[in-house]
């Protein structure tokens, strides 16, 4: 081990897809071997092989079927959902970059609601979480887009199923599944971030994370530009692994 530090090796992913031949010069340096380089390399792999192995392999061909299996989350734009591919894909992370005052708010509520449509109207029926950073969640905005969808599906609704569907579906439900939480600095937002996969897995239900938006609170709180890109970049990885993971959209 302490060969493997001094030829600057920290970590068992620097030397898993070396070979013998190519660890030998290095552990050389220190009077090692080849043998000694298979000795190394043998405890890793066996090592590395089961951690591999219990993350898992995909093929290119099985990420496909898994995002089409999880399917979208529609917008009720069609422009929109065309240039999404079919809508807001479910376990990903998708960030929408607007002028203010053109409705990026709106559509975040509206995909809020989007996400608790039954799963007989090609919805998702799960619940929703809207991170609210600017004050600018309008109840009644978010009620009209309720009795929207709602009047909608009720003239879709055909099957006995998709009737039963609709006594669930109304403005009160919708509201009383949706869980929204203010934040008025970047410091209470990062702090819900390493609180979040607790709520989630406490709330398997809530497949639909919204924050509206990620980057005012950086704007306003920040004078070091360099220090909030950092700050900003580590948050969106952090949000990019939760919705890969646990497949919640964000």
């Amino acid at each position: 081990m302490v060969k493997l530090l001094k030829s600057g090796f920290h970590s068992t992913a620097d030397v898993f897809d070396l070979r013998p031949l190519q660890l030998h010069p290095c552990v050389c340096i220190c009077r090692g071997s080849q043998k000694e380089a298979v000795e190394v390399l043998q405890p890793v792999r066996c090592e590395s092989g089961q951690e591999r192995a219990a993350a898992g392999r995909l093929m290119a061909q099985e990420l496909l079927e898994k995002d089409q299996e999880l399917g979208t989350i529609f917008t009720f734009c069609s422009a929109l959902d065309t240039a999404l591919g079919g809508g807001l894909p479910v376990a990903k992370s998708t960030e929408t970059c607007e002028a203010p005052g053109v409705g990026n708010t709106q559509l975040c509520i509206q995909l809020a609601v989007d996400a608790q449509i039954p799963m007989c109207f090609g919805g998702l029926g799960d619940k929703a979480l809207y991170i609210d950073t600017e004050g600018s969640f309008l109840v009644q905005k978010a009620v009209d887009l309720d009795q929207a969808a709602v009047d909608h599906y009720g003239l879709l609704a055909e099957d006995a199923q998709q009737q039963e569907a609709l006594k669930e579906l109304t403005v009160e439900t919708i509201f009383s599944t949706l869980v929204l939480v203010r934040y008025h600095d970047y410091v209470e937002l990062l702090a819900e971030m390493y609180l979040l996969a607790d709520f989630l897995a406490q709330h398997p239900e809530v497949q639909l994370v919204v924050i509206d938006s990620i980057a005012f609170l950086f704007h306003h709180c920040f004078v070091n530009l360099s220090q909030r890109t950092r700050l900003r970049n580590s948050l969106a990885q952090q949000l990019i692994q939760m919705a890969t993971n646990r497949n919640v959209t964000v």
